[in-house]
């Protein structure tokens, strides 16, 4: 194991170029006060945070796995997985990532419009709550609407007018899980699975299609699991000897998980460096 590789290790965090409400450098340094030494950015399906994440990270001494969290869908429910040290450069999975980021702007319109139909909001009200170059997406909605005030946080727009059930909603295109494992392999990274135990757990066939495809493991330390989904994918990672990360999903102020409140062990963020080929870790 590298001695570069150290804990605390907390592997699934979101900055304002996607979802969360800080920019990279100040997610990194905000581990840092939560004492991590060890961390990714994940930002949903764009690698846009790396560069100024990997600057407050070598400043910092504070190891980063840079990464994203790809979108994809089975049967209609969300599945994201996590992507580890792949080569941003890699054709093919850069060219999934921006698909899913080019509907996730159409789609977002289209809800604004749908809200706009009964609610104050307008679409340039959820511009305003971007950063930079972040591709829009509902939280964004979301804060336009606690802006608004017509809801009083994230949460609740989440639980209502931004629900799968609202007759607001509308849903977005995205690839198989499948797809997003196999094009995260191609480009040298290592894949696990977000979240897993929670809302929308595969069924075990798919996920054994997925271990077969190449998927490492899954993100067991997470808020949203169940224990009794934890334990049945407890089986299949001592059956497959796979990869076991917990994480914060750290996301700022845009949700209440805190940095540092899941972790992974260092073994396990080293078998991730041991076995990625796309990119290196920043030390």
């Amino acid at each position: 194991m590298s001695p570069q590789i150290a804990g605390p290790a907390d592997l699934h965090m979101h900055s304002e170029c996607s979802d969360g409400t800080e920019a990279p450098a100040e997610v990194v340094r905000q581990a840092g006060i939560a004492g991590l030494r060890t961390i990714a950015l994940t930002d949903h399906d764009t690698v846009a945070g790396w560069d100024d994440a990997a600057r407050a990270s070598h400043e910092s001494g504070i190891a980063l796995l840079p990464g994203a969290e790809v979108s994809s869908k089975h049967r209609g429910s969300s599945v994201h997985v996590l992507a580890y040290l792949f080569d941003p450069d890699h054709r093919g999975l850069s060219h999934l990532m921006a698909r899913v980021r080019d509907d996730r702007v159409g789609r977002a319109e289209r809800i604004a419009r749908n809200l706009a139909r009964d609610l104050p909001v307008t679409w340039e009200d959820v511009l305003e709550q971007r950063s930079g170059d972040a591709t829009i997406g509902r939280p964004h909605i979301a804060d336009a609407l606690v802006a608004r005030g017509i809801v009083k946080s994230r949460a609740e727009a989440f639980a209502g007018p931004l629900h799968p059930a609202s007759p607001y909603y509308v849903s977005h295109a995205a690839p198989t899980p499948l797809e997003a494992v196999i094009e995260i392999a191609r480009a040298g990274g290592v894949s696990i699975i977000a979240h897993p135990a929670g809302r929308g757990t595969m069924p075990e066939h798919a996920i054994r299609e997925l271990l077969d495809a190449g998927l490492a493991g899954f993100e067991l330390g997470h808020r949203e699991n169940t224990a009794t989904g934890t334990a049945r994918l407890q089986r299949l990672v001592e059956e497959r000897d796979l990869i076991v990360t917990g994480s914060s999903d750290y996301h700022g102020a845009g949700k209440p998980n805190r940095l540092g409140e899941n972790t992974t062990d260092p073994a396990m963020v080293a078998r991730i460096v041991g076995a990625a080929t796309g990119s290196a870790p920043v030390f």
